[in-house]
């Protein structure tokens, strides 16, 4: 597992996060799983998302990649996604994902692409499509994520309230999913 690559993300973006001293690589990469999985964030938009994953290490045990593996890459995309069409006042928390494996792989990498059905104020909508290195569909996705309104009190890194140290609901698991 080497280090996550530099993301491509549009110079508003940019901007909109360096005023509030967020590091948007680290806000916007894979999370802890996607770490574990190798999941490479390459270019991100409200309008687009692209990711990729290698086969090896992510297999069911009959040596194809494994549904969850899928499921993880789409539902990182997708939340990278709503994040950014939420923007900087907003936290997006998965609430459905759905994913129907089209064929099996055994090795290379796969790249997801996410792109929005719907952008809503309090929900945004993103379908994933995961294919292999020959351009084949392997998964298609759709995720629905919660637009929150991020709470200046909340410690999204730790999913607690600073101030009485009670659960969020929008922790580390679920910012970005």
């Amino acid at each position: 597992m080497g280090e996550q690559p530099s993301t491509k993300f549009p110079q508003e973006i940019i901007d909109e996060y360096a005023v509030l001293g967020v590091d948007l690589p680290a806000l916007f990469s894979a999370g802890h799983l996607g770490t574990r999985m190798e999941v490479r964030i390459v270019e991100a938009s409200a309008e687009r998302v692209v990711g990729t994953m290698p086969v090896e290490g992510n297999t069911q045990p009959y040596g194809l990649l494994h549904g969850g593996a899928s499921a993880v890459l789409a539902e990182t995309l997708g939340s990278v996604g709503a994040m950014l069409h939420g923007g900087a006042g907003k936290v997006a928390v998965g609430v459905d994902l759905n994913c129907t494996h089209h064929r099996g792989v055994r090795s290379g990498l796969v790249t997801g692409v996410a792109t929005p059905v719907h952008r809503g104020r309090s929900t945004a909508t993103y379908e994933i499509a995961i294919t292999d290195e020959r351009d084949k569909r392997v998964c298609s996705a759709r995720l629905t994520c919660l637009l929150r309104d991020a709470d200046a009190d909340a410690d999204v890194s730790t999913g607690t309230d600073a101030g009485t140290g009670t659960d969020t609901g929008i922790g580390a698991d679920t910012a970005p999913e």
